[in-house]
């Protein structure tokens, strides 16, 4: 893909209608609603407190810098358009400050071109731009633009690893959790500006097996977790991974539904010390214990963890002990 720098006279430029978070955006609300804030709010995902600072920060920045620092990047096509890939806010505060003479020079924006690009360079440059390159979109976004290649653009999920690097089960574990959100967490709402994506990071920690089998298993679904995340039953991402343990505690599990999770492990925390010694064992220790242990389990016994109901707490035992060393060990390889 060649490029060069340009320097484009603003008038000319076209806003990226065809953005999956755009064209949303217009979906509902029409192309007269178009503002550079109503394009950061759409691109951002929501009209949260972090949203609104980081567009009148960057608003703030390119006025009082007279202009931006990174150029845009835009597509020239056959019928010589320019159509921005990355950079739709500041092209639109850009017609803003020269529609309503701010001092300053907004005739022309810094730009690289790329010329008849096809669909699929143009979604690996978006996705390098913000899931791997310097202006990093929040994991709402990136699950929601991963979402849009995957279910409606058709792409092989190959293709968009490829795209942005990482693994095939991170991509999908993100698809996933904003297929959550936006089928049980949006759609119980009484107010879509009620929508704060910053909970994403709990229906990301969903993902795990353990977690949503022990939903299924104590008999609740998916829209009954969305309303645990919304009434601050769920605190933290973190402790999403407690689910398993909480649910199948009765005095826990009570705490957990009339406050949180957090205060709900402490009941967990006070009843495995009145049953076991272990709380003074150094972590390492339990850990060669744990390997021996599993060393000498037999296949009749992965057979039973596997297929008896009976055996179902061992099982997620054993699952909730993955899940949080599948953790750590990506902190202490920095994954």
């Amino acid at each position: 893909m060649n490029s060069h720098y340009e320097e484009i006279d603003i008038d000319i430029i076209n806003l990226d209608f065809d953005n999956p978070r755009i064209a949303k955006f217009i979906e509902q609300y029409g192309k007269d609603s178009i503002t550079s804030e109503a394009i950061s709010l759409a691109l951002g995902g929501g009209t949260n407190d972090k949203n609104v600072t980081s567009y009148s920060s960057l608003k703030e920045s390119i006025r009082s810098n007279a202009g931006i620092i990174h150029p845009i990047i835009v597509n020239k096509n056959e019928n010589n358009e320019y159509i921005v890939i990355e950079g739709n806010t500041r092209v639109q505060i850009y017609k803003e400050f020269l529609l309503k003479k701010v001092p300053g020079n907004w005739s022309k924006i810094r730009s690289i071109v790329y010329d008849n690009l096809d669909e699929k360079d143009i979604h690996a440059i978006r996705l390098q731009s913000h899931l791997v390159g310097p202006r990093d979109w929040d994991p709402y976004s990136k699950a929601k633009y991963l979402n849009y290649l995957s279910n409606y653009r058709k792409l092989p999920m190959n293709q968009i690893v490829s795209f942005c690097g990482g693994k095939s089960n991170e991509v999908k574990k993100l698809i996933a959790a904003y297929t959550d959100m936006e089928e049980s967490y949006r759609s119980s709402l009484d107010d879509d500006s009620e929508f704060d994506q910053r909970d994403f990071s709990k229906f990301v920690e969903l993902q795990n097996t353990s977690v949503k089998e022990a939903i299924f298993i104590h008999k609740y679904t998916i829209t009954d977790f969305s309303k645990w995340v919304m009434n601050g039953n769920i605190d933290t991402a973190m402790n999403v991974r407690k689910i398993p343990a909480v649910l199948k505690n009765k005095e826990a599990k009570e705490v957990f539904l009339k406050s949180n999770i957090s205060n709900a492990l402490k009941k967990i925390a006070v009843s495995e010390t009145e049953e076991y010694s272990l709380t003074n064992v150094p972590y390492d220790a339990l850990a060669l214990e744990l390997t021996k242990r599993i060393e000498k389990i037999e296949l009749m016994e992965t057979d039973r963890l596997k297929n008896d109901p009976r055996f179902g707490d061992k099982k997620n035992a054993l699952l909730e002990t993955y899940s949080w060393l599948g953790w750590i060990i990506d902190e202490i390889e920095g994954a």
